[in-house]
């Protein structure tokens, strides 16, 4: 079994935004810790989970600013 990366991370979260307009944290915190594991998930300083410093900065490059994140909606959405 090969090791899951980051950057696979980083690009299902990509493709969910692409596909679907929005990604909510919530759900995604679920779908990675279910699918990807729980190293990519971690409490922050409010005590959420949020999703790897690496794996959302790697999701940034990714999308190139085509994608804002809503500080009030908790969600990434497409541009």
């Amino acid at each position: 079994m090969t090791e899951i990366t980051a950057e696979q991370v980083a690009q299902w979260m990509l493709d969910e935004v692409r596909n679907a307009g929005i990604l909510r944290q919530t759900e995604a915190v679920a779908y990675i810790r279910e699918q990807f594991g729980e190293r990519f998930i971690y409490s922050n300083e409010n005590g959420h989970e949020s999703i790897d410093k690496e794996v959302k900065k790697l999701f940034k490059k990714m999308h190139k600013g085509r994608v804002a994140w809503d500080r009030d909606g908790f969600f990434w959405g497409w541009t």
